[in-house]
């Protein structure tokens, strides 16, 4: 990695050709940021979140914004020191200067990433349901993480147009939900005490902390905006407002649209249902047939689910990519298609990994050992996701002192004190609650681990690694 200039954050010893075109405006990266944060996790685990708190699921909601903002200040402090696409392996490498954490932190990252796909396309799986049951739901998924990988392996470009086709359509289906609540609030129907009960069994505390948990999984995401602050214009005041202003608009339209399932559907239907926010549509609030609405909503979010588990197959192959092109996992995830120019190995080994989760987690439900697909792999991202940001935050106020300049963001110290309990209360809590957890953590840590030993022992550079060294 290179070093940094105190000037600007920029990388020393590069020169004006050598940098990348700065053209994101603070509005564009705030759009950005917006997009990324307002994922799939919301269609996907909401009548999970529900299941574990009640009524009153919200505010699980909120809580998991809060923590995740506060989190965020730690990275728009990172970038305005050192605004590089390289994120949380960077930071923490500059930090503690440790390679073989650093190598950790990327491994989590890209583990984490693995974990999300799966559960995203068994979400996935749940909605194409609404509109075709017949083939089953493993297929489905397989099929879906498959066709991901061949639109990456088309192009870059095509699958950045793709994901910002899809923000749209993400959006228009969490606007749909607000409306039905305006129009169910309005009708006078809404019954508001409904938003403080917790129906989970024992300490209403506990059973907050379970629905933040899952609701986490929803607020992931805004870290990738970090991996354009070389592209961003004037990153040091453009980057804070942009990242704390789009995560703090995603909160706010997650919390109507929670407010608006829990006022509108009974909570055991919500928690009984692999497609929740579909439930809302279906109790026909709006003067549209509940068929024409339910296939339409259906469509939208399988939308919305492909587009996060996009951006998450295109990180996992360039993660790959980049970490073959350093020598620590074999060569041959570098090579590129001559024609597509796509990393077609990362491509192919990455689905390989994703299908492999989806299978696993079949064959334990055939085993009637009776694992929730979605929601497994949805705590292991968190699990991976809450260590990660807690070693951001470490690196931060590590880093305090060092490479500021006049336009330098600084995050407030009891804030971040604060964020490293709340990441840290959430992940001690999942693993305690689920340690079983921990072995498909340890499970996907230790592939990036095999990766590593088989480059270290019998590791030989590619032969366009060989050219660039020569040259």
């Amino acid at each position: 990695m290179s070093e940094i200039t105190a000037e600007r954050g920029q990388p020393a010893g590069a020169g004006p050709g050598e940098e990348l075109k700065r053209s994101i405006t603070g509005r564009l990266l705030f759009f950005y940021v917006l997009g990324d944060v307002l994922g799939s996790g919301i269609y996907v685990l909401i009548g999970a979140v529900a299941g574990a708190i009640g009524g009153a699921f919200w505010m699980a909601f909120a809580v998991g914004v809060a923590i995740a903002t506060i989190t965020g200040l730690a990275y728009a402090e990172l970038v305005t020191k050192y605004p590089q696409a390289a994120g949380a392996a960077l930071y923490v490498n500059k930090a503690f200067g440790n390679k073989a954490l650093t190598f950790l932190v990327t491994v989590t990252f890209l583990s984490a990433s693995f974990a999300a796909a799966g559960s995203l396309a068994t979400g996935f799986s749940s909605y194409f349901a609404e509109v075709w049951d017949l083939p089953p739901a493993l297929l489905i998924g397989v099929v879906f993480i498959l066709l991901l990988a061949v639109v990456n392996f088309i192009g870059i470009t095509e699958s950045v147009v793709a994901n910002m086709l899809m923000t749209f359509v993400e959006i228009a289906g969490l606007l749909l939900i607000m409306v039905i609540g305006i129009v169910y609030v309005a009708r006078g129907s809404a019954d508001f005490g409904t938003l403080v009960q917790f129906e989970a069994d024992g300490n209403p505390i506990f059973a907050l902390v379970a629905g933040v948990a899952l609701a986490f999984f929803a607020m992931t995401g805004f870290e990738n905006a970090a991996n354009v602050a070389e592209e961003t214009i004037n990153p040091s005041k453009t980057f804070p407002r942009a990242l704390v202003g789009g995560m703090i608009a995603a909160g706010v339209i997650y919390v109507i649209v929670a407010v608006t399932a829990a006022l509108t559907v009974p909570t055991k239907t919500l928690a009984d249902s692999d497609a929740a926010l579909l439930e809302v549509v279906k109790e026909g609030i709006l003067p549209v047939p509940v068929g024409v609405m339910s296939m339409i909503f259906a469509v939208i979010a399988m939308v919305a689910i492909t587009n996060t588990t996009l951006v998450a197959v295109v990180t996992q192959s360039r993660i790959l990519y980049g970490m073959a092109r350093e020598d620590v996992v074999p060569g041959f995830f570098a090579r590129i298609h001559a024609s597509r120019r796509s990393p077609w190995v990362a491509l192919v080994f990455a689905a390989a990994v994703v299908v492999g989760l989806l299978l696993v987690g079949a064959a334990l439900n055939r085993a009637r050992v009776g694992v929730d697909v979605v929601e497994r792999l949805s705590l292991v991202t968190v699990v991976l996701t809450l260590a990660i940001y807690v070693m951001v935050i470490l690196s931060c106020l590590r880093l305090g002192d060092q490479d500021n300049h006049d336009e330098s963001f600084r995050a407030s110290r009891p804030l971040l004190h604060l964020g490293i309990v709340g990441n840290l209360v959430l992940l001690v809590y999942v693993v305690v609650d689920d340690p079983f957890a921990l072995v498909w953590c340890a499970g996907l840590l230790a592939l990036g681990g095999a990766l590593y030993l088989a480059e270290y022992f019998f590791g030989r550079p590619e032969p366009d690694q060989l050219a660039d060294r020569e040259a």
